[in-house]
């Protein structure tokens, strides 16, 4: 009784806990989200690294996936920085000397549009398994490291900084202790960060460092300034100097430079310099004096790729790495195209080749990792890395369902949530339907055959998936007024309209008809600041208009589900809009919004599934060097607003935001370092960890009939939380819910699914991508908390010792059908905490005949052919503790089966079962009867030599007798090779099973033989048994027995 009361009182504790902080997720540590991919199209890589004592040891960072490792050459892959805070990767570098040291530098140095960003340097000194964040957090981006040659404990990571404004933390930082300390050894200002870094392969202490000057703002970005130029050390960064046009460099602002030294011959080095003239400079002295090598096909947007490679032992060999590959062989007068616009992904950041073997080459470019083993005349894609970069992510109701969304410069794709097919949810199983950089998708609630989608700058169209056919349906201006769209214009679906959409211009754009035609119904909704409406300028030294400095422009458009004359608007520029009258008025609520800047970005509006007057508006500004998140919510339109998240409830700006349509308590958040969620309607916050990375979560939807939570990364693709409902449970109870000792959650509908064989190769050995799929089956999602109780102690004496109360190992599942007949018992292995147990809608069935003696699990019975469809009563019993659900068992809905048929089969399985169960308990005399002989044997060891080898005898006699009998269900057991007898018994039965199993209905005539031929063999081999019990095997009995033996069971 004290101890159920103090359980009690524990779990109040932790329930009262629960109400006042954010949720303890360790109990919920096996709930955990399908990373489902896609990983066929993968994403942006950024720094690459190579073991080069065994160069099967890759390391790869990317944009915003993480750090990945394969040791087998590129074969097999897995992420090594999860459990980190962020994942978006600069640089790599691996100590050589020490190859379990690896230093990552985090924040890409690709500075477009979809720039993630960092939180400093990290070291690993067992290969990846462990990191430490070793500062320089402030830097915002890494994009290279250096290692000393001769001293590890020496390392340089070259800062890039902020693309959105001034920082400090910018330039090249030094530490002599292993990173305990730093030192900033070059600065120029503070808008001026390092675009590349390069040692000499001989000399540990020359390090020359490209400096550019770079800023970005929503509307434009700048590449070049005062502050930019090429900086050379012989000291290890103690001193430096600069090269300038005095040294045959341009003249005027430099841009952004890309530098190589030759490892065959060091004092030949190169400079890839944007300037007024793009061109190619060398040096023949170790970069002391440059001279023009080349002017022409050098590149083409050396803000985002500017880098060139020199093969380590051909000097003249030079790669140039940007929207393609490019190779010269005449130290870089000309160049040949190696990777054009096909076959490898465009767009490419990083480069490596090997020092002892320069045909072995990795580029990573904006859609994954190359390998080439040629020299670069063939190269193998990395299929299993899955760093897939969504925007946006929608879904249809097919079942299982589609889900669908526009990834940064890889398409947008549709694919399933789950396969009913073997071998996972893979690449093949994907279908890219629109090209370009993707973004929002929607698909048509009355056919979801037919799709919307995007790519940047507002195209839009309708596909059909299943011919290909496209048609576009950009809105155009009914007058001369020229249309904003954003790079990732917004799109929304009429909730009260399966055929009418909105799209967003300047205008708010509505259409009836699938977009066919559309009509205006607003003002211009943006500040319509003309200064910053002009993308066409955007670039700096280098003209780069690419439709991603669009502004003032919608970016979220958001329909109430509940009021169909509600819709709320977000612009890039500022301004949250809202009609309550269909379009005809709006209201700017901007000024509403406490602690917001005038001009930040408004890309997300949730409107509340539960109260027409209810929103939640994400808010970010990072653009503009402001790093904090924010959300909003409102209950009456917008008139007060109250920020529920901030930078001391959550980390990283907020990308996304959706609130649970059962569940109103019930929230998701989305930032740009992972997944957070709320029990209390935003008055807490709880980063969810579980199974899932630190990844920007860009966009999320909860399925309305599978209660799935649908999450679109930016960095590693899609994921799915499955059946949120204990999460809501939780929520609406706020916490309670965990008070019980043991509760078992509702059950999804399972259904008795059809399985295809495997989609393409069946063996597909290890390198192939493949999604993480959900079993068909009924999925039991049960509360087991681990309890932690302490004997209370008797008065004025020592407190006891704490005591941990001993929680069961297996829980027993009961399976009742509606008229409360037993249909299925078993047990299985739980781990405390919420757990999920699978039933694959199987109900009891029979033993069958096996020389193996049954062991295990007493409340497992044996596993039957599949329960009819309907509703069943699950019964769930752990220990003391006994808590009930149901679950619908539906048919495969591809199937037109009836229940008539089904319960034909069901009879015929059931009249099998006596079948089985009769040759089962024949094959078990067979047994006993050996065990009984071996007995004997035993027991004889003192009898009269005379007695004990005539009944030995006799026992050897009816052994080779039984190993006859037994013949007959099954092959000897001695058989050496492979040996099928299709004649055996157990073969016959497992025939009759399979026929029987071909059918949705009464068994075929093919299942109608089998099963007669089944009935006619078991009867024909429990004849030839109980002959030889009643004949040889009686008169062993009477002469044991003669001599005063009892070991026998009575057969006949």
């Amino acid at each position: 009784m004290q101890l159920r009361l103090l359980f009690t009182l524990c779990s109040a504790v932790f329930a009262l806990s629960l109400s006042a902080q954010s949720l303890d997720l360790k109990p919920l540590k096996n709930i955990k989200p399908r990373n489902i991919g896609p990983s066929g199209m993968s994403g942006r890589v950024t720094a690459i690294d190579v073991v080069l004592q065994d160069p099967d040891h890759i390391y790869v960072g990317t944009a915003s996936g993480g750090v990945w490792k394969s040791e087998s050459g590129g074969i097999t892959w897995a992420p090594l920085f999860d459990d980190q805070a962020i994942q978006s990767i600069g640089a790599i570098a691996i100590n050589q000397t020490n190859p379990s040291e690896v230093w990552v530098g985090t924040g890409e140095g690709n500075p477009r549009n979809s720039q993630n960003f960092g939180l400093g340097i990290f070291r690993s000194l067992d290969g990846g398994k462990n990191w430490k964040n070793m500062g320089l957090k402030e830097t915002k981006t890494i994009h290279r490291i250096i290692i000393h040659r001769d001293n590890p404990n020496v390392v340089y990571a070259g800062a890039q900084g902020s693309a959105y404004g001034p920082n400090e933390e910018r330039g090249v930082y030094r530490t002599k202790d292993g990173g305990k300390t730093w030192e900033r050894i070059l600065y120029v200002n503070n808008q001026t960060g390092v675009a590349d870094m390069v040692v000499d392969p001989s000399n540990p202490n020359k390090i020359i460092v490209a400096m550019w000057e770079y800023g970005r703002k929503p509307w434009t970005f700048n590449s070049g300034g005062a502050g930019s130029g090429i900086y050379v050390t012989h000291d290890g960064g103690d001193t430096w100097e600069r090269r300038t046009d005095a040294d045959g460099l341009p003249k005027g602002m430099l841009g952004r430079v890309g530098l190589a030294i030759s490892r065959s011959k060091p004092n030949i080095v190169y400079a890839l310099v944007e300037a007024k003239d793009n061109a190619l400079y060398k040096s023949t002295d170790g970069g002391k004096k440059w001279s023009v090598v080349a002017t022409k096909n050098i590149g083409d947007r050396p803000f985002y790729y500017a880098e060139i490679y020199v093969d380590p032992q051909n000097e003249n060999r030079l790669w140039n790495i940007f929207s393609l590959v490019t190779k010269s062989e005449d130290g870089g007068k000309t160049f040949e195209t190696v990777l054009p616009y096909s076959g490898v992904h465009p767009d490419h950041h990083a480069f490596w080749i090997h020092p002892n073997d320069p045909n072995y080459l990795i580029d990573g470019n904006d859609g994954g990792l190359n390998i080439s083993h040629d020299g670069g005349k063939s190269w193998r894609f990395i299929e299993n890395i899955p760093v897939g970069q969504f925007y946006h992510v929608n879904h249809d109701m097919s079942i299982p369902y589609q889900i669908g969304g526009g990834m940064q410069d890889n398409g947008s794709w549709v694919g399933p949530s789950a396969v009913w097919q073997a071998g996972g949810i893979r690449t093949s199983q994907w279908q890219e339907v629109f090209f370009g950089d993707g973004f929002d998708l929607g698909f048509r609630p009355d056919n979801s055959r037919y799709i919307y989608a995007m790519s940047q700058g507002g195209n839009v169209g309708t596909v059909d998936t299943e011919t290909g056919k496209t048609q576009f349906i950009k809105p155009t201006s009914p007058n001369n007024t020229e249309l904003r769209f954003n790079w990732n214009a917004a799109f929304a679906q009429d909730p009260h309209n399966a055929s009418a959409i909105y799209f967003g211009s300047q205008f708010l754009h509505y259409s009836k008809d699938y977009g066919q035609t559309w009509e205006v119904i607003s003002p211009d909704l943006t500040t319509n600041d003309t200064a910053k409406q002009k993308p066409h300028l955007s670039g700096g030294l280098t003209l780069d208009a690419t439709n991603a400095e669009n502004h003032t422009t919608i970016l979220a458009i958001g329909p109430s589900p509940l009021d169909a004359k509600v819709v709320w608007v977000g612009t890039d520029d500022g301004n949250l809009q809202l009609t309550r009258d269909g379009g005809k008025t709006w209201t700017n609520l901007t000024s509403k919004l406490p602690g917001n800047k005038a001009g930040s970005w408004i890309p997300y509006i949730e409107v509340s599934p539960h109260n027409a007057a209810e929103a939640f508006v994400i808010v970010n500004d990072y653009r503009r060097n402001d790093w904090r998140p924010m959300l909003y919510h409102t209950t009456d339109y917008g008139q007060t607003f109250r920020k529920i998240a901030d930078e001391n409830k959550v980390s990283g700006f907020t990308l996304c935001v959706v609130q649970d349509p059962v569940e109103p308590k019930l929230l998701f958040l989305g930032t740009d370092q992972g997944l957070y969620l709320s029990i209390d309607k935003g008055s807490t916050w709880t980063k969810w960890t579980n199974g899932y990375p630190s990844v920007p979560t860009q966009d999320m939807k909860i399925h309305p009939r599978d209660h799935d939570l649908i999450i679109a990364t930016f960095g590693r693709a899609f994921w799915i939380l499955d059946d949120i409902r204990p999460l809501r449970e939780i929520a609406r109870t706020g916490g309670k819910v965990l008070e019980q000792p043991f509760k078992i959650f509702p059950i999804p509908d399972a259904y008795q699914a059809a399985f295809k064989s495997f989609e393409g190769i069946r063996f597909s050995a290890d390198g192939m991508f493949a999604g993480e799929n959900k079993a068909p089956g009924a999925w039991i999602t049960l509360w087991a908390p681990q309890a932690k109780t302490t004997a209370p102690a008797a008065n004025n004496a020592k407190p006891a010792a704490a005591k941990e109360e001993k929680r069961p190992e297996r829980v027993k599942i009961i399976i009742l059908s509606a008229t409360g007949d037993t249909v299925r018992t078993f047990s299985s292995r739980i781990d405390t905490g919420m757990v999920k147990v699978y039933w694959p809608l199987n109900r009891n069935g029979v033993r069958t005949p096996s020389r193996q003696e049954r062991r295990g699990d007493e409340d497992s019975a044996p596993s039957g052919p599949q329960v009819l469809p309907g509703t069943y009563k699950v019964v769930a019993v752990w220990g003391k503790f006994k808590d009930s659900s149901s679950v619908t068992v539906k048919s495969d809905p591809r199937l037109n089966v009836k229940l008539d048929d089904l319960k034909a089969k069901d009879a015929a399985f059931l009249d099998m079962e006596k079948v089985v169960k009769k040759a089962t308990e024949g094959f078990d005399q067979l047994k006993e009867a050996r065990n009984t002989i071996r007995r004997v044997d035993a027991a004889l060891a003192t009898a009269p030599d005379s007695t004990k080898q005539r009944l030995a005898k006799l026992g050897k006699a009816l052994q080779d007798s039984l190993n006859v009998l037994e013949q007959l269900y099954m092959e000897p057991e001695d058989v050496k090779g492979i040996q099928r007898n299709e004649d055996n018994l157990t073969s016959a039965l497992q025939r009759a099973q399979q026929y029987m199993n071909a059918s949705d209905g009464a068994p075929n005539q093919g299942a109608q033989r089998m099963m007669a031929k089944a009935r006619q063999q078991t009867t024909e081999v429990l004849n030839r048994i109980n002959n030889f019990f009643a004949g040889k095997f009686a008169d062993y009995r009477k002469q044991v027995e003669a001599v005063q033996f009892s070991l026998f069971k009575a057969y006949v």
